[in-house]
């Protein structure tokens, strides 16, 4: 993990509306993990877009555990 391509993200928790930043990792490039929140703990799925031309972070979506994406 290189921490310059750490990126801070605020998020919502799609279960308790719960704000909270999330650290989202651009060196890995696109990619799809989950991630606790911090409120309620319930698993929040997460898809994280980074552009191949520029490598900047595009779009993240927050999900929860059912949700097909």
């Amino acid at each position: 993990m290189n921490e310059e391509m750490l990126l801070s993200w605020p998020a919502t928790c799609p279960y308790c509306d719960a704000s909270f930043e999330m650290l989202i990792d651009s060196s890995v490039g696109s990619h799809a993990t989950w991630e606790d929140c911090p409120q309620c703990c319930a698993p929040i799925q997460v898809r994280v877009t980074i552009s191949p031309f520029s490598g900047e972070l595009e779009d993240v979506m927050l999900g929860q555990d059912d949700d097909v994406f």
